[in-house]
């Protein structure tokens, strides 16, 4: 899980001020952790302590009101709406890391993946990339290879993945939907040699850095295994006390 916030944190910069480039500092002057982390820690405190998750966003909200939420999502927490919005956007993926640890198998993962994008993103879309992303984590912690992976999200998913990262960068925008930024997360990954190597090729798209940083960082802590320590305790003084004590109680729990 800690996978997600390094990449979210690393990326936070190059959400405003993108680059092609693999070259880049980790960590800048404003760099830190955005509401990618924030709800990730959200689903591991619904997951640690029960109750409705719509809830649990709320108060997360509530507590943190400026970590960079989407127009709608924090609009429909500040309103405490209780119905979803049907968002495609890939806040669904990037939440849902804690899932892929609670589970047994491949089908239980999806399904929860499923209820927890399904509070806000009930778009056939924002439940495919929370399902992709969840399925990914969950096959590589469960230690299947890349091509395992790969052939999980093309043949079950259904996304496309024939494109190279060499292929999709010349041409690769800002786009925040599911389809638009959750395979090319993922591509990224594939290609990766190292977790580190998977922050860098997923930000270097030019894209919605931080989520696809985060995405792609889910899946590589469980494939590599183990964090850089220095990426990981950099990582850990962008967030505060709180957010600290429900995420090491998760991983103390759940992330062996």
């Amino acid at each position: 899980m800690f996978g997600a916030i390094v990449g979210d944190v690393a990326g936070s910069h190059y959400e405003h001020f993108p680059t092609k480039s693999r070259d880049f500092d980790f960590f800048r002057e404003y760099s830190g952790a955005t509401d990618d982390s924030v709800l990730t820690i959200a689903v591991a405190d619904w997951i640690l302590h029960a109750g409705e998750l719509r809830d649990y966003f709320h108060r997360y909200v509530a507590r943190y009101p400026d970590a960079g939420y989407g127009a709608t999502f924090i609009n429909w927490a500040q309103c405490q709406d209780t119905a979803p919005y049907n968002s495609w956007g890939n806040g669904s993926a990037m939440r849902v890391s804690p899932i892929a640890y609670v589970k047994e198998t491949l089908d239980e993962v999806l399904a929860l993946a499923e209820i927890s994008a399904s509070v806000t993103h009930n778009h056939p879309s924002g439940i495919l990339g929370a399902q992709a992303t969840a399925g990914s984590i969950f096959l590589a912690r469960t230690g299947r290879s890349k091509s395992e992976i790969r052939e999980f999200i093309v043949d079950r998913i259904g996304y496309d993945l024939s494109r190279s990262l060499e292929e999709i960068r010349p041409t690769y925008q800002f786009d925040v939907s599911c389809a638009g930024s959750v395979p090319e997360s993922i591509t990224a990954f594939l290609e990766s040699e190292s977790f580190e190597s998977a922050i860098r090729l997923a930000i270097s798209l030019g894209g919605d850095a931080d989520t696809m940083a985060c995405i792609a960082g889910s899946i590589a802590e469980p494939f590599y295994g183990e964090i850089p320590s220095e990426l990981l305790q950099k990582t850990r003084t962008y967030l505060d006390d709180q957010l600290l004590k429900v995420a090491d109680k998760f991983c103390a729990k759940y992330v062996t």
